[in-house]
């Protein structure tokens, strides 16, 4: 198709977080840097000029998501379903956008996209294979990196393999996905007890979202009294975000025929030596099934997810609590407070006032 670049020549200034170099330990703020002054072209490159790109989208983003798997990028090799970041290079994120220009026939200006995107006011977005289109609707495009995340319900639905008055435990139950999934196994039918790192985040799984039973794991010196101490019957499901110790401990507490879906490792994520985990042995003796998933395996769902989890919200019967840190510029610190507890969610950015 054939473009002339020249008749459009909006060119804006695009604040950029940049990506440092790799790193030991837990993220700093001082990992991430804030580009500004740099030119961006609102318009797709044409296929035959400089940096050409058939078939790609301009965007602006509008809403950015904070997400633990996130740190496991700031490693060189970590042995992951995606590729590290790029020292020098802007840090990519899930996110919500508005398409600006395009040169594929799937999308058109004004279309809202959620997706992989930069940490940047626009993108260039030269795979959006990795993009889905969205609707507006009576639900906030913020939800579409949260609450619409698809994580949760694929994880619970398919690896979980709920059934009604089974036992759940779920770790970083305040997070984006750990919401979710308590309040879809209450709609289900399920007891469910989850963990978080303060008092403030175990107060919302109880008061707001409708757990039976909450803990701080900060609080417990035995992790494996305290999951007796709320499951003397043992757990049916573990819903597992954190892996390491709480992980160990959740395997000497599953009841036979468990499953354990295998969500996340932020636990681990930052040690460059995890200590990994000793009650293996449960897997056999109590033949439970602990699965690692990536949401990406089961989109043929992900229509009647939607369908699903928007229902439920409009008529009440879930409830979403968002982390909104507005201006790109406060990427760092929301990030690095994915690992002092200072979030209530795992955080999201708000991009879209310009």
């Amino acid at each position: 198709m054939e473009r002339k670049e020249e008749e459009v020549a909006v060119v804006v200034e695009n604040k950029q977080i940049i990506f440092k170099g790799y790193i030991e330990g837990i993220p700093t703020e001082s990992d991430m840097e804030l580009k500004l002054g740099n030119k961006f072209k609102l318009k797709v490159p044409s296929e035959e000029g400089e940096g050409g790109c058939n078939g790609a989208l301009v965007v602006k983003n509008l809403y950015l998501s904070c997400d633990p798997y996130m740190r496991g990028r700031m490693r060189h090799f970590f042995g992951s379903y995606i590729p590290p970041f790029v020292p020098g290079s802007v840090i990519e994120g899930f996110g919500v956008s508005k398409v600006v220009d395009s040169d594929n026939p799937n999308f058109k200006p004004g279309d809202f996209v959620t997706g992989m995107t930069g940490w940047e006011e626009y993108s260039l977005i030269k795979k959006p294979e990795q993009l889905r289109k969205i609707q507006p609707n009576d639900i906030p495009l913020s939800y579409y990196v949260g609450l619409l995340g698809f994580t949760a319900y694929a994880g619970f639905h398919e690896v979980c393999a709920p059934k009604k008055g089974d036992y759940l435990f779920v770790s970083a139950a305040s997070g984006a996905v750990g919401q979710l999934v308590g309040q879809l196994a209450k709609l289900h039918g399920c007891y469910v007890v989850g963990s978080a790192g303060t008092d403030q985040k175990v107060d919302l799984l109880k008061n707001k979202l409708g757990f039976d039973e909450a803990f701080n794991y900060k609080k417990e010196t035995d992790l494996d009294a305290a999951l007796k101490r709320f499951f003397p019957k043992g757990i049916d499901m573990y819903f597992d975000n954190v892996g390491g110790p709480m992980l160990d401990a959740a395997l000497t507490n599953m009841r036979i025929h468990g499953r354990i879906a295998i969500c996340g490792m932020v636990s681990e994520q930052s040690l460059s030596n995890p200590r990994g985990i000793y009650n293996v042995f449960n897997l056999i003796s109590k033949r439970i099934r602990m699965q690692g998933f990536l949401q990406s395996d089961y989109l043929h769902m992900y229509p009647q997810f939607l369908e699903d989890v928007i229902s439920y919200y409009k008529q009440g019967k879930i409830v979403y609590i968002e982390d909104m840190n507005e201006g790109l510029e406060t990427a760092p610190a929301a990030f690095v407070g994915l690992y002092s507890g200072k979030n209530v969610d795992a955080p999201y950015l708000d991009v879209s006032k310009k």
